[in-house]
């Protein structure tokens, strides 16, 4: 039968690492490359058969473009806070609608910089990466933040996995 001061020597915080692009300017471009193949894409006829597909070319930038935003990105590793702490933290940031749990304009940004590991950062800090990076990669954040909080699931099969092991021969 478990002990519980042996279950709570081995228990460990719940921990997310999320890749955030810091670099909006080369996510756009690969926005901007995408819709140009996009619309070469079906539209292009060749006049010779010597003509080459501008797609080609696109694609190529677009590749370019790929790599140097997914170099963009940030890891950051949020962690649970704890019970009293998280909270605390939504008491502090309650909501002006009783069917709300917290303020979703301070929340947020407060429980990303409480649970954030690494990089560890202010408040201030917070707010100046806001100012740059857009809502969907500050989404990201709060996402992972708000599941080492509240996410219960920890996926006992994963079809990628079984996949890889079993092309791979089982290996380990």
């Amino acid at each position: 039968m478990p002990n519980i001061e042996d279950i709570l020597k081995q228990a460990k915080p719940r921990e997310r690492t999320v890749q955030v692009c810091i670099r909006g300017d080369l996510a756009s471009e690969v926005e901007r490359l995408t819709d140009e193949l996009a619309a070469v894409a079906g539209n292009w006829q060749p006049q010779s058969i010597a003509d080459e597909h501008p797609g080609r070319k696109i694609a190529a930038e677009l590749e370019k473009a790929r790599t140097a935003a997914k170099a963009a990105e940030e890891a950051f590793t949020l962690r649970y806070i704890g019970d009293r702490r998280y909270h605390d933290l939504l008491a502090a940031h309650p909501s002006g609608d009783p069917n709300e749990l917290f303020d979703d304009r301070t929340f947020p940004k407060a429980l990303i910089v409480a649970s954030c590991v690494d990089p560890q950062m202010t408040a201030e800090q917070a707010e100046a990466l806001f100012e740059i990076v857009n809502q969907g990669e500050q989404k990201k954040l709060f996402d992972a933040a708000w599941e080492v909080h509240n996410g219960a699931n920890v996926s006992p099969f994963s079809l990628a996995a079984s996949a890889l092991l079993a092309g791979l021969g089982g290996e380990k």
